[in-house]
């Protein structure tokens, strides 16, 4: 072989172990692009956000105490009444035949009283007489007993006569009574939001049911009925504030209170795999909403519980990692090891994990407890990168900034 064979295959074997050698070398990965904020401090607010149905927050239930025909409703359904109005009447025909029986026994009763009177009258003037003779020696001690006898008889069902005056004006008080019973008035100024009778219509009075005839409501003042879920209820404190939504009334927020947080749930789909705890909460609008009916729908917002100086990120910046995945700085961890919250800080173009405990949040941020300061930069996005790719260690190239809140 020549000498220039051998220089040229001398070079070619150098360019192939250079190729070799090259191709050994690591690649370093190119640098993520992502989405980064500053973290900031200041107030955060846990928000409980639950739907539900507006309803008066005075709401009265007119029925009958008595058993009888309807024969007049002298209202409507929307219908505005005055306290005092009149509202309807039951046949009272039984009830007035009642009244007039029990007049007649209070007149039995003081007929009776009156002639008692009489008699006591008669017998202690008679009593008088003889004890006049037995002092002039004209009668005997035996038939003055005998008239004193029959005066103490004569006062005793005098006594009893005035005892059945007293139970016939009770009597008739009662049955007077149920006679005012059988006409109904409305009990508060508001709208009739609901009439459940009709004239004709049998209404059974009764003590341990209500067979309501109207529905009258205050809707000056209303009142919305929310359903907390049971994870978030026990954040929740009565005079908590709250803004409430009214689907009829889009773009606008009013004000309100919580006023009553139910202690027991209600249970939907009980024992199936579609069950719902829920927890009523009622909420009382502080200021007036016109033209809002009972029924209507609405959203609250519930604030429970504010931290002033709370150090803030974005909520999509936690993410989680298993510990494995944070022992070994990789990702093909087992899928068993426990979860631990993280976020990614930016420090000279390199992400770094860090370990956090969360706090408050609402809507858009969460308050960190532990892990980060103020002033640092963490990853928010994309979700894609910070919930998969994205590891200790790896460059990154930020993409875009929002500024803190």
């Amino acid at each position: 072989m020549s000498l220039a064979q051998r220089l040229v295959a001398s070079l070619f074997g150098l360019a192939v172990f250079g190729l070799v050698a090259l191709s050994l070398i690591p690649r370093r990965e190119p640098p993520l692009a992502v989405q980064a904020s500053t973290v900031s401090v200041g107030p955060i607010t846990r928000k409980v956000i639950a739907a539900g149905k507006l309803q008066a927050a005075t709401e009265i239930k007119v029925s009958s105490n008595l058993s009888g025909d309807l024969l007049r409703l002298t209202v409507k359904e929307g219908d505005t009444v005055k306290k005092g109005e009149l509202l309807a009447q039951i046949d009272s025909r039984r009830y007035s035949a009642q009244v007039r029986q029990q007049e007649a026994s209070r007149r039995g009763a003081a007929a009776e009283f009156d002639l008692e009177k009489v008699q006591v009258a008669r017998l202690e003037a008679e009593a008088t007489r003889v004890r006049t003779l037995v002092q002039s020696g004209n009668a005997s001690a035996a038939e003055q007993e005998r008239a004193e006898a029959d005066l103490a008889g004569e006062k005793a069902r005098l006594d009893a006569a005035q005892q059945h005056i007293a139970q016939a004006d009770a009597s008739l008080s009662e049955a007077r009574h149920f006679l005012e019973l059988t006409t109904l008035y409305a009990p508060i100024d508001g709208i009739v939001t609901s009439r459940l009778k009709q004239v004709g219509e049998r209404v059974r009075g009764s003590d341990f049911s209500e067979d309501v005839i109207v529905v009258i409501s205050t809707l000056s003042a209303m009142e919305a009925r929310v359903e907390v879920g049971e994870h978030e209820v026990v954040y929740l404190h009565e005079g908590d504030h709250a803004e409430v939504e009214v689907d009829a009334f889009p773009d606008k927020k009013f004000a309100a209170e919580a006023i009553e947080i139910a202690r027991i749930a209600t249970i939907k789909n009980a024992g199936s795999e579609a069950e719902v705890i829920t927890f009523p909460v009622r909420l009382t609008l502080t200021e007036s909403v016109p033209g809002a009916l009972p029924g209507m729908s609405a959203q609250a917002t519930i604030h429970t519980e504010t931290h002033e100086r709370a150090v803030r990120v974005p909520i999509q910046a936690v993410t989680v990692r298993t510990e494995a995945q944070l022992d070994a700085k990789k990702l093909t961890a087992s899928a068993k090891s426990p979860l631990k919250k993280v976020v990614f800080v930016i420090d000279q173009d390199v992400a770094r994990v860090r370990r956090v405990e969360t706090g408050l949040a609402d809507e858009n941020q969460i308050e960190i407890v532990s892990g980060i300061k103020e002033g640092e930069t963490v990853i928010e996005g994309p979700y894609r990168i910070l919930a998969r790719e994205l590891q200790d260690g790896r460059a990154v190239k930020r993409e875009a900034v929002s500024a803190g809140q």
